[in-house]
């Protein structure tokens, strides 16, 4: 019996980081769920497998990718999908559903029974339709054929993504059925992981790319960077295959690689994809081609003092200063800069909050906050953010426009957005992006 993993969420990340590890460690399938649309679960039904391009400066190279059987579409299997936990086969459940698929109030850590995902299944008997739903019905049937506990685990960039995962399971299912979040908490584990590696979206020419190179049309073909990490809590509750014989690496605590990749990765990613946007540049190489570039550096160099002085983190900086600029790569600033309410807290606003504590600098995370709420005022309604008419009807000024925002985020960040000197540093930007070319910002931020 091959073993299975049940993953949550067929995007371009998933097939690109999971798969790629999955295929190389051998000995698994994959069996990946679409959550939305079927047009992926569809192409999947009728290809033998997909390729992956890795796009070198000095050129691409296809990989083919063929663990993955068997995918499922949420909205028209949910009945077959919980019954398919119970299945012996499977030994782990994955995800990569983006921070709003879990509707969660993240800077709490706790279930939103008002998002979309989370109030439709809390309320009804039909089948689940969102992933925190399916998890707890599927562990329900699991139960119920009396089989052993899962481990369930959560590959998206949130912060202890498997603690929050966990509080988030075991919430929905003390509504349901408290007995059933006993067993949950007594026989699955949830280990939190770190995921790295850089994933533009497909496109088009991604497509016929990978056709040309592949020989026959690939309507699953992903492109990505050569560079991959993984480090994964060395927790679970059964089986898993041997990732680390694909360079994965197992620890006992994934915080500080989880803190010194959000912080420093996804929050220059932040930073730059709203200065990129805002300046009229398209992709992340070609920020990093412009004057811009020197705040993503400073931001870098100011959020590794956030994390564990243990770690190298002057490599680590200059890697991705590397691979930002990476000319193969075409990450596109728009792709980066969605649903910014639900992912600056953790890039952001927490090294904020550190650095605050600290005494110090606040000025690339006040710009990069000031560039956001640019972001947003221009995009309007049409934002892509799930918070996108709250953000919409944010007051035009300051402070009232901070007041407005800091009631967003939370208490978790009440004392960043109510220093004076982080309130200053924001207006100061805002000003500073309003009157002067992106050529300038670098070098006034500075001063």
């Amino acid at each position: 019996m091959t073993p299975v993993i049940l993953h949550l969420g067929l995007g371009a990340f998933f097939r690109a980081q999971l798969a790629d590890y999955t295929q190389d460690a051998g000995g698994w399938r994959i069996e990946p769920v679409g959550m939305r649309s079927d047009r992926l679960v569809r192409a999947m039904r009728d290809a033998e497998g997909y390729g992956v391009i890795l796009r070198a400066p000095d050129g691409p190279r296809l990989k083919r990718i063929t663990c993955c059987t068997r995918p499922w579409h949420l909205p028209t299997e949910a009945e077959a999908l919980v019954s398919r936990f119970a299945d012996p086969e499977v030994r782990i459940v994955s995800l990569t559903i983006t921070e709003k698929g879990y509707g969660a109030a993240l800077s709490e850590r706790r279930l939103d029974p008002e998002a979309d995902v989370i109030a439709a299944d809390l309320a009804a008997a039909n089948p689940p339709q969102g992933a925190i739903g399916l998890i707890v019905a599927g562990l329900a049937a699991r139960r119920a054929a009396g089989r052993g506990g899962l481990t369930l685990m959560s590959c998206d960039n949130l912060p202890d993504n498997g603690g929050l995962l966990a509080a988030l399971v075991g919430e929905f299912a003390e509504r349901r059925d408290p007995d059933l979040a006993r067993w949950i908490a007594e026989t699955c584990t949830f280990p939190a992981s770190m995921v790295d590696r850089i994933t533009p979206a497909t496109t088009e020419a991604t497509l016929a790319e990978a056709g040309a190179l592949g020989g026959a049309p690939d309507p699953l073909a992903v492109e990505t960077e050569p560079f991959r990490q993984w480090v994964i809590e060395d927790r679970f509750a059964g089986p898993r295959p041997a990732w680390e014989d694909a360079g994965a690496e197992f620890v006992a605590d994934v915080a500080p690689y989880e803190d010194m990749k959000l912080r420093m990765l996804n929050g220059a990613h932040s930073l730059l994809a709203y200065l990129g946007c805002l300046a009229g540049l398209e992709a992340v190489r070609d920020v990093m081609a412009h004057p811009v570039a020197a705040l993503v550096d400073r931001h870098m160099a100011a959020a590794a003092r956030t994390v564990s002085p243990d770690l190298d983190t002057d490599a680590y900086r200059a890697a991705l200063l590397d691979r930002f600029a990476n000319p193969a790569i075409r990450h596109l600033c728009r792709q980066i800069a969605s649903d910014g309410s639900q992912k600056l807290p953790q890039r952001l606003l927490a090294p904020a909050g550190i650095a605050l504590q600290a005494g110090e600098s606040l000025d690339t995370y006040a710009l990069a906050v000031a560039a956001w709420l640019r972001f947003v005022a221009r995009e309007g309604l049409d934002v892509a953010d799930p918070l996108a008419a709250r953000l919409a009807a944010l007051p035009a000024g300051y402070p009232d426009r901070l007041d407005a925002v800091a009631a967003i985020f939370g208490p978790d960040h009440a004392k960043l957005f109510a220093a004076p000197t982080f309130r200053t540093a924001v207006f100061d930007a805002d000003r500073l992006l309003e009157s002067q070319p992106p050529e300038a910002w670098s070098g006034c931020a500075s001063n």
